[in-house]
């Protein structure tokens, strides 16, 4: 097996995306270790839906990761608000075929390179399932520390489970 990370690039979403967004994000494997926001199944009113809140924003803070062309995942930076205005919210998703390739963290790292340079922030962290152990290794990967565990704090596929928080720190 290659170590070698597949080439990929972050960009903004365009609506020419919706096809190939509604083809790999419609995989209950995927929707499983995201919020119930995240539609399953997952279909071209959703993809088309989700672009027009993706690309509405500016600065950008959600991008598409582009495999071959494609795109074929997701990641985002959401500045918070109020009390916690220094800290955003990392969120990510990537089509099956490329799980295991090193392709996230990678991703992870350069988001927080942008989120640091663009916003007035000083913490990026990240909420993964505690069933989600890929998730958590790479966020570990990307230099993110286990802050908490929150117990029982989810309720999903009817069933309770922990949440995770990892952050980063500038």
């Amino acid at each position: 097996m290659s170590s070698i990370t597949p080439k990929f690039i972050l960009r903004p979403f365009r609506e020419s995306d919706a096809e190939s967004i509604a083809k790999y994000a419609n995989n209950p494997r995927i929707a499983a270790n995201l919020t119930d926001g995240f539609p399953n199944p997952y279909g071209l009113d959703d993809a088309k839906k989700f672009l027009t809140m993706a690309i509405q924003n500016e600065p950008y803070t959600i991008f598409a990761i582009e495999i071959n062309g494609e795109a074929c995942g997701s990641i985002g930076i959401f500045v918070q608000s109020d009390i916690h205005r220094k800290s955003a919210e990392c969120g990510y998703w990537l089509a099956e075929p490329y799980w295991g390739k090193g392709i996230i963290p990678e991703a992870i790292k350069q988001i927080v390179n942008y989120g640091f340079r663009t916003f007035d922030i000083v913490r990026i962290y990240a909420r993964p399932f505690s069933f989600n152990k890929e998730s958590q290794r790479v966020l570990e990967k990307a230099g993110f520390t286990l802050e908490a565990t929150l117990k029982k704090a989810c309720f999903k596929n009817g069933e309770f489970c922990d949440e995770l928080i990892y952050s980063i720190v500038r």
